[in-house]
């Protein structure tokens, strides 16, 4: 008899196969990577399940399920790697929890957590995280009912049964016991990512009078110099950011795609400008921002409609459109204000902006923290001056955005994790009004609904891939809408994932809208047997 996969709707282009355990799923991503097959843009291994990312315009899921159901799972390849003695404070916030949760003494915790051996599984949920199982059967705990917004780089947690170290301040669910030196991600190292699967860890006992050198970080880079000539920034009331359309198909190395949240407003801020529509771009959050010209430039703003004011040096003040382009001469200040409507704006440069690509995208991932600084003011913008096309004063009009206290309907594709909620939690998903609150940032949206979402039970589900635009739900059942800078992996279930043509719309969404969800397709898992 072969093993038994499910196939989970996971958005327009995404879906989760779902197999008896971790052995059995490191099997199946082994056999994809091995067979490349024909669509598949990217794969996210995780505890039991394999996210299959495909292009719609080459295939679907029914059809990769077939094929996938036709390979031979019983193969296991071994997997060997280094061995690391990582030295780590414990300190957590959450020792004694954990402690109580185990039965045991905080002191009886520390030492059979820093006698175990930790194995890396698979990577995810961001740039140099390692999911690790352990030896020890006894370390097994569930997430927190309630993720916290920030936890801080070096942070040494358990969640379920993998432990594993966040590479970067980020939010996240785990329980902490204690913090490391060691950086787990540098993207100035030869390998970035300081653990990769088979490797093994040993966590040693650290004071916190007791220093450990910090080992394998790469020097830091010379700052190059700054520039001495470009747009001036000198006005930023919050930090702007350098984006493009992401880094595709870096799952393998634990980086999302990334990129501006509204990708047809960046294509059309580069249209207008004569620019390929896929060049870098400045994205602005509730505008607030002015810029110096040291030079004649032509430029565009467009999505969230910020009042544009040109201030010439001779004090004379001219109002241009947006989704248009125009002309800055030397001297000018252009002044982006508030916009009435919407979230994020775009501007692009005709030419395009001189700024470095890490690794293959100019797009700056607020969670995995990779990519260009953000901006700020006193910062020069460099033109890069590349050619282009021309200039395009036709580009069609821009349609009306979400404001604050309005009411926006997001269709949604049902799954991965629909079946872990009840009928009345799926009736609550689609009847009630959920609001954006004000913890919401690039990574995610935090929703905030009068009815919480209803699970079936408080089980604790095995850390798996995520798509953009999911709608995951920790125990509070209150929801988070995935965004751009998403983590690849999490350990709350996804009820629901935006479907792609509503993804521009929903990173326009403001704090104080609402979101109804509208459900456009019913939950159909495919059940498959492999054949042996």
């Amino acid at each position: 008899m072969g093993e038994l996969l499910r196939f989970l709707p996971a958005g327009s282009d995404s879906f989760l196969i779902e197999l008896a355990d971790l052995e059995t799923a490191q099997a199946l991503f082994d056999r994809l990577q091995e067979k490349g097959l024909s669509g598949v843009k990217e794969l996210i291994p995780a505890a039991r399940t394999v996210m299959v990312r495909f292009d719609p315009l080459e295939t679907d899921r029914a059809q990769l399920a077939d094929l996938i159901a036709g390979m031979d799972l019983s193969v296991r390849m071994a997997r060997e790697g280094s061995f690391f003695e990582i030295p780590v404070v414990y300190d957590g916030e959450d020792l004694g929890d954990v402690a109580g949760l185990l039965g045991w003494t905080v002191e009886e915790l520390i030492r059979r957590h820093s006698e175990a051996i930790f194995t890396v599984a698979f990577t995810g949920f961001a740039p140099g995280f390692s999911y690790m199982t352990c030896d020890d059967p006894a370390f097994d705990v569930p997430r927190r009912k309630s993720p916290r917004v920030r936890i801080p780089a070096g942070s040494v947690a358990i969640g379920g049964r993998f432990g594993g170290i966040y590479p970067s301040d980020s939010p996240g669910g785990w329980q902490l016991l204690g913090t490391t030196p060691w950086r787990m991600w540098d993207a100035q190292r030869e390998r970035p990512a300081l653990l990769a699967p088979g490797d093994r860890v040993r966590f040693r006992r650290l004071s916190a009078q007791q220093s450990a050198p910090v080992s394998m970080a790469s020097a830091k880079p010379t700052a190059p110099a700054p520039p001495e000539s470009g747009l001036t920034i000198t006005r930023s009331d919050r930090p702007a950011l350098y984006q493009d359309l992401g880094r595709a198909g870096r799952a393998d190395q634990g980086i999302s795609e990334s990129g501006a949240l509204d990708r047809f407003a960046l294509s059309e801020a580069n249209l207008c400008v004569g620019n390929p529509r896929d060049a870098t771009v400045i994205e602005i959050t509730f505008g607030g921002l002015s810029l110096l010209a040291d030079r004649p430039v032509t430029l565009a703003v467009t999505g969230a409609p910020c009042p544009l004011t040109i201030h010439r040096s001779d004090r004379r003040d001219v109002v241009v459109p947006l989704g248009r382009p125009f002309a800055l001469d030397a001297g000018d200040e252009l002044r982006i204000g508030l916009p009435p409507e919407g979230m994020r704006s775009y501007l692009a440069l005709r030419g395009g902006f001189q700024v470095a690509a890490v690794i293959g995208s100019t797009s700056t991932d607020t969670l995995a923290k990779v990519g260009p600084e953000p901006i700020a003011p006193g910062d020069i913008l460099v033109p890069a001056e590349r050619r282009s096309m021309a200039v395009d004063p036709f580009r069609p009009l821009p349609w009306p955005l979400p404001r604050s206290g309005e009411t926006v309907t997001l269709d949604t594709i049902l799954g991965p994790r629909s079946d872990w909620f009840t009928d009345k939690g799926l009736e609550t998903l689609v009847s009630q009004s959920w609001q954006v609150t004000a913890e919401s940032s690039r990574v995610g949206m935090r929703l905030s609904g009068s009815i919480p979402l209803e699970r079936r039970d408080a089980a604790e589900l095995a850390s798996e891939g995520t798509a953009l635009g999911a709608i995951q739900v920790p125990h509070s059942g209150q929801p988070v809408l995935f965004l751009a800078d998403h983590p690849l992996t999490g350990g709350y279930p996804v009820i629901g994932v935006i479907a792609a043509h509503h993804l521009d719309l929903a990173g326009q969404l403001p704090i104080g809208a609402n979101i109804r969800f509208n459900p456009i397709a019913p939950f159909d898992p495919l059940v498959k047997e492999t054949i042996r």
